[in-house]
């Protein structure tokens, strides 16, 4: 019988403890780079979205509400590249190595291991795409994409209020996490980007804080000599939300424990699972034998 083409959701809360545990046995450097990468891959979908919504300035005086829409639709590329290529993104390891310590799986100080290598290879990863697949090739140098994106920068991280970019913060992870824990339930390439894409598409539309995606568009912002400064960047909008984030992130985390895994069934889900996938690459290979 063909295994079905989603996961259960407890089956998805073990899955995700075992990526966590397998990020974690994962050697530093490789950590770091896979990292590097994810803020390269997330500052794709994030260019694109600038692209979109800095490039339209009569239809963002006309309809913002259609742009941001369009703009948010293009941006889930980046996760959906990430999560198929196995890299390291912050956000969702804000989710899944709770998960794992608080069930036992991992010891305490994994997460801010874990969290500080991720953290600063998202932003080196965000920072070198800034500078130069942004700035210096002269994409978004020129108008109308230099004051929009001046403008973004101020109104991320200077206008809001620090509890508001905090809120924000919270809102984005719980729809970031809910599109990982949908794309891991799914067990095909187009399912999982499916999965991924409606939540991403939410938060950027809603305009949530993300706080790697942020750390793409506010450096550029600051290198194309908006009114923000990296201090008040990093003193106000990376920790508003990156703590936000945290919230966020055990927002999806917690009650899956609570629903799924509180009677210790991590393992017996796990072994389950491998068993069910051992069984279909044997009736696969059956089919293709006969």
């Amino acid at each position: 019988m063909d295994a079905p083409s989603t996961l259960q959701p407890a089956e998805v809360a073990a899955a995700l403890i075992q990526q966590a545990v397998a990020k974690h046995n994962t050697r530093y450097d490789k950590t770091f780079f896979k990292a590097v990468l994810a803020g390269v891959m997330l500052s794709f979908g994030g260019l694109l979205a600038l692209i979109i919504t800095g490039g339209s300035p009569s239809l963002n005086s006309a309809n913002p509400g259609l742009v941001k829409i369009l703009g948010g639709f293009v941006f889930p590329v980046g996760l959906a590249m990430i999560v198929l290529q196995g890299f390291d993104l912050l956000t969702s390891n804000l989710m899944i190595f709770p998960m794992a310590v608080l069930k036992g799986a991992l010891p305490w100080w994994s997460v801010p291991v874990n969290w500080i290598i991720v953290t600063f290879g998202n932003l080196a990863g965000s920072l070198f795409f800034a500078a130069l697949l942004a700035k210096d090739d002269g994409l978004i140098v020129s108008e109308p994409y230099v004051t929009y994106i001046r403008n973004f920068a101020v109104s991320k991280a200077v206008t809001p209020a620090w509890y508001q970019i905090f809120l924000r913060g919270i809102g984005c992870n719980w729809l970031v996490c809910i599109a990982i824990w949908q794309g891991a339930g799914a067990r095909e390439t187009v399912s999982k980007v499916v999965a991924i894409w409606f939540p991403i598409w939410i938060f950027v539309a809603c305009g949530f804080d993300h706080v790697v995606a942020n750390m793409f568009s506010l450096p550029l912002g600051i290198m194309l000599h908006a009114d923000l400064t990296t201090v008040y960047y990093i003193k106000k909008s990376l920790v508003a939300s990156y703590l936000g984030n945290i919230v966020g992130g055990l927002l999806v985390g917690l009650p899956a424990l609570y629903f799924h895994l509180c009677d210790n069934k991590t393992e017996e889900l796990t072994t389950a699972e491998e068993g069910r996938v051992d069984r279909k690459r044997s009736d696969d290979s059956t089919s293709s034998g006969q």
